[in-house]
């Protein structure tokens, strides 16, 4: 008889250690429960459950969050590359505009998966939106507390 996979994380084999390593597997798009499979089955749109965990998904409220992350991030990127091209007098604005503003799209595009994925891992984390606690050596009920 096969073993259900369900049953296997019973034991909170698979759960990760803190919330730091939650977050790092939603960052790199990984489910932040079991770290086994992929969090998103499109660019931005999160699987509903969890193929390996079974871990339901569709509790998460990303909402604007993550796009605010890397706007952020992609400013405090910039802004170094945007100083140090402006102080040389030999760049034309047309030429800085052609490098800063592709540069600044890719940045805040290519941000926003992992920002959506660790914005979720933080959510499961502390119990938010309908997720249920869970840490490594607590029962549930000491979970919910």
């Amino acid at each position: 008889m096969p073993v259900d996979v369900t049953q296997q994380l019973a034991g909170k084999a698979f759960l990760p250690a803190s919330g730091w390593a939650a977050i790092l597997r939603g960052l790199l798009g990984r489910c932040p429960r079991c770290g086994e499979t992929p969090l998103f089955f499109r660019f931005l749109k999160p699987v509903p459950k969890c193929l390996r965990c079974d871990q339901d998904w569709t509790h998460q409220q990303a909402d604007d969050f993550p796009a605010y992350i890397s706007i952020f991030v992609t400013g405090h990127l910039m802004a170094p590359l945007i100083i140090a091209l402006t102080r040389s007098s030999a760049i034309s604005v047309t030429t800085l505009m052609a490098i800063l503003l592709p540069l600044a799209i890719v940045f805040m595009i290519g941000l926003l998966q992992p920002a959506k994925g660790s914005i979720i891992a933080l959510q499961w984390w502390f119990g938010m939106h309908g997720f249920q606690k869970e840490r490594q050596g607590l029962e549930h009920d000491e979970a919910r507390t």
